[in-house]
């Protein structure tokens, strides 16, 4: 385990999501590329560790004194947390795809003359809404079983659990290679959303579509959050306990 002030970006945002707010501010990508410390996350952008750290302490120790609203997914039983994401995270994406597919199309139909932007923006969005639904049914149906039955054989004490595809670090090898891809993907949305900033001439439907699209990739970055960082370690460090 990290001491404290080593800890990587990821495990910052795991014991604290609160602390996700700093590394936004400082455009610190935490989920898909939470492996890095605060140092190598900094360098590249020149942004100063030292305040970043000292902007993540201020963060924790101002809340220290509140009543904690954020869940402490960290704390939770695996099985649970493969639910909850299920249930929320992935239940949102699948209501969601539809509203904002609806809402670029008549978008592109208004407004696409005049912002061609639009167009690869729903392009985009089309082909992520495609793969995060292929991505979420391989998980519901592959991966997520798999752990709650790793949950169950280790609470009944009955030993490791066998799966058709070795181990469970083959899958959760390919979930996040998909994570990544996905996070590329809204990187370069939101580029060309210029941050969901609508123009001068928006309507209110272009206002609510970039708000819905923001809303849709904090939510995506939460979802890769729980499993990069949290679910999918965990899930490696109990099938190794199992099997040693």
């Amino acid at each position: 385990m990290s001491t404290t002030l080593e800890k990587t970006i990821g495990e910052w945002v795991a014991s604290d999501y609160r602390t996700a707010a700093v590394f936004k501010k400082h455009n610190i990508d935490f989920c898909c590329n939470g492996n890095r410390s605060v140092e190598e996350a900094c360098r590249p952008i020149n942004t100063d560790a030292v305040q970043v750290k000292l902007e993540i302490l201020q963060v924790i120790e101002s809340a220290a004194n509140k009543e904690n609203a954020t869940n402490d997914y960290k704390s939770w039983p695996l099985d649970l947390l493969a639910d909850y994401i299920e249930k929320k995270h992935h239940r949102y994406v699948s209501t969601q795809i539809p509203v904002l597919e609806n809402y670029l199309d008549k978008l592109c139909k208004v407004h696409g003359e005049k912002h061609p932007e639009l167009f690869e923006i729903r392009t985009l969005f089309a082909g992520g809404a495609g793969e995060l639904t292929m991505h979420m049914k391989k998980e519901e149906l592959m991966l997520f079983p798999f752990i709650r039955k790793m949950v169950q054989a280790k609470e009944q004490k009955s030993g490791a659990v066998a799966a058709s595809f070795g181990t469970v670090q083959n899958p959760i090898r390919m979930m996040m290679h998909e994570h990544d891809a996905e996070g590329e993907r809204y990187r370069k949305i939101r580029e060309l959303a210029d941050s969901y900033t609508p123009p001068a001439d928006a309507c209110n439907t272009y206002r609510v579509t970039y708000a819905l699209l923001n809303e849709f990739e904090e939510d995506l970055h939460l979802h890769i959050h729980l499993e990069n960082n949290i679910l999918f370690p965990k899930s490696i460090e109990m099938e190794t306990a199992m099997t040693a």
